[in-house]
Parts: C-alpha cells; structure tokens; sequence
C-alpha cells in the first residue's frame, strides 16, 4: 500500500538508496499528523527556564499543559525539546546553572600601546576576558602584565562590572593562579583563594590539558579577540586608559545590542533573568590585595619582610611563621593563628618592636631610657 501510494514499482531504479526508500515510504515519519489547537511551545524560553537552579522538564510541561490542556503530550514535548536543542551550537548546548561558573582566561593576542610617542617605543598589553556561564555575559580588560596583582585585580573588576559573585570561579591551570595541577586536588594559590572566599566564592580550576573544561571561555576568548582586537587593529593607542575605554565601547556593543542566534537575546538581557537573581551580593569592602610569605622568626623574636623587622612574642624566636603583606599592614600567622600585627614600613633596614612581645626582663630594659634616668635622677 505504501508504495503504491509513494507510485514505486519493482525492481528499483539504481539512483533509489536507502534514504531515498525510507523518505517516500515514511513521508510523515516522526511527526504528528493534524493540527493541534494549542499553540507550540516556545522552545527558547523553554531553554532559558532550564538554565536556573533546580528546573526540570516535567515541571516546563506541567506549566504547559495546565494553560493549554489539548497540547502535547511528556513524552512528545520532551522529544519535540530535545530534538529543538540539538540545531543549537555546541557551545549553547552546554549545560551551565544560573550564578554557577564564572570562567576566566588570558587571550592569546596582545594589544600593541605606545608608551613614548618621540621614540615610538611600543609595549604589549595582556587581554584579561571573564564570562558568566549562564548568560555568556563578557568582561575584558587590558593590564600591562599576567602576574598575581593584575590576575587579582582584574578579577575584583570583573566581579564589580557584574554586580555579584558566582558560586565558583573557572580558571586554567596557569602559574598565577595553580601553584601544582592535579587532576583530584590542585593546589591554588593562596591569594586567589582568599579573594575568592572574600567574595563567597570557591576555585575550580579545569583539568590538566582538559581545554573542553572551559569551552565557554575559550570560546568567549575567540569571540574577544574577533570582536575586539579586530576593530581595533588599525588604531594607535598611547596609554592602558586608552585600550581600557575603548574596549569598554565594543563590549557595550557586544553584550547589549548584539543578539544571539537561536536565543533571540542579548547577552544583558540573559543576564538580567538569568544570572543576576542567582549571584552572590558583594561586601560592603572591597578585597584588599594579600601576599603571602613564609619566614622564620630570628632569636630576636623580629621577621624580617622587605627589609624591615618586624617583632612577634618571643615565644616564637626561630620558629617558622607565615606572612600575610598588604599595602598597609603585616600580618604574621604561626599554624594558622594570628600572633602579630604591624603596620607596615618602609625598607630602611630598621626594627618594628611591640613591647608586649618582648620577655619581661627585656622589657625591664628596654624601659631605662635616657630620658627615664634623667626623670629619675
């Protein structure tokens, strides 16, 4: 009967293949016959609702088929989603939570400033890019260097454009921020770390040359370097303000006019219904950037840091101790415990004593002054 209908007759001509056979056979295969009176589902939105936290299909159906009682059936919508999904890009098939991931990287490429317009000296500036995993929402920033302060500080910046922090943050296994790379338990440094708990966030480093980790950033990284370093390669640029405000530009255009395909949004407007309800608010005061050094206290009972010294109790002459270094203060911890605070000094080889850590005999000393004789006296 069906081949009668499709008007085939035997034997088959040599161009009939397979496919060809099944398409004139099963014209209709995997499609409903007639038409339902209730509208289709919008598969975007459908998309988007799945992206926050503990959503599922069959609460989307259960919404659907309570305003539209004659509509599909489970199974059908699910399958009638799935195979929707799958026309997406591999990159928007990926499967990130509302205010889960925030991924971060270096790009490649650099941006070439001229730093003295007489000589024509010129310097490279390192492209900085993080991406929210939700809603691809893009940050760049250019800084002079990938060290530990410009690694530290472009994340604060990062953070602040977004208004909140993730859950977790997603980097590479660069030097900066991994001090050893294990596939079960890496080793981050100590600074990242305590930026990332300041904010309520936790390090997730990717696998050791595992790049599909961090798919989202690398692809955001390509779409920088395309978006960005492409319309800015004929452009001379005297200062890292320069390169920052200009990048500041395209990326307004890149997150709040640019629409992506298949999701008919823009970067912002996913970010406002996606992630920003699920981000973490930011404290009151801003991550002030740490270092951490490992000395041993002198029989002294003084530590020496940046050449200047530095007193702890006494107790702890020649034991080995931690130090936290900020701009302004020193911190000193021996087993996690905090024994000393100073504020901090310049280099100029001199001591720093608080007198509550000296031994009480030294003290006793220390209190016959010049000037105490001569009170005395």
């Amino acid at each position: 009967r069906r081949a009668a209908i499709a008007e085939l007759s035997w034997p088959l001509g040599d161009d009939i293949s397979d496919a060809v056979l099944e398409a004139a056979l099963y014209k209709a295969g995997g499609t409903k016959t007639g038409h339902r009176r209730s509208p289709e589902p919008d598969w975007t939105q459908v998309h988007r609702e799945l992206k926050r936290k503990h959503m599922t299909l069959q609460i989307l159906w259960d919404e659907y088929i309570s305003r539209y009682p004659e509509g599909y059936r489970y199974s059908r919508f699910c399958d009638l989603y799935r195979g929707w999904a799958m026309k997406l890009p591999v990159t928007m098939r990926q499967d990130h939570a509302a205010g889960d991931k925030l991924f971060v990287d270096y790009a490649g490429d650099t941006v070439t400033v001229v730093v003295d317009r007489l000589s024509g000296k010129t310097r490279q500036a390192h492209l900085f890019v993080a991406v929210l995993g939700a809603s691809s929402l893009s940050y760049a920033q250019a800084r002079w260097s990938e060290t530990l302060p410009d690694w530290i500080e472009c994340h604060i910046l990062a953070l602040e454009f977004f208004g909140g922090a993730p859950a977790l943050l997603v980097p590479d296994n660069a030097k900066v921020a991994i001090i050893k790379a294990c596939h079960f338990d890496p080793q981050v440094n100590r600074t990242y770390c305590g930026m990332a708990a300041h904010y309520g966030s936790a390090v997730l480093p990717t696998r050791p040359r595992r790049p599909r980790d961090k798919a989202k950033v690398e692809a955001a990284v390509r779409i920088v370097e395309r978006w960005l370093l492409g319309r800015l390669r004929h452009r001379t640029f005297y200062s890292l303000a320069e390169v920052n405000a200009a990048i500041g530009q395209l990326l307004h255009d890149l997150n709040d006019k640019r629409v992506l395909r298949r999701v008919g949004a823009t970067r912002r407007q996913l970010f406002e219904e996606l992630d920003r309800p699920a981000l973490r608010p930011l404290p009151v005061e801003r991550y002030v950037f740490a270092e951490w050094r490992i000395r041993r206290a002198g029989l002294d009972y003084h530590v020496e840091i940046e050449r200047h010294y530095y007193s702890v109790p006494y107790r702890f002459a020649r034991e080995q101790v931690e130090a936290r270094i900020t701009a302004n203060t020193i911190e000193i911890f021996h087993k996690g415990e905090r024994i000393a605070a100073h504020r901090r000094s310049s280099g100029n080889g001199k001591h720093t004593t608080i007198p509550d850590h000296m031994p009480s005999a030294h003290r006793r000393f220390a209190d016959w002054t010049i000037e105490r004789i001569q009170r005395e006296a």
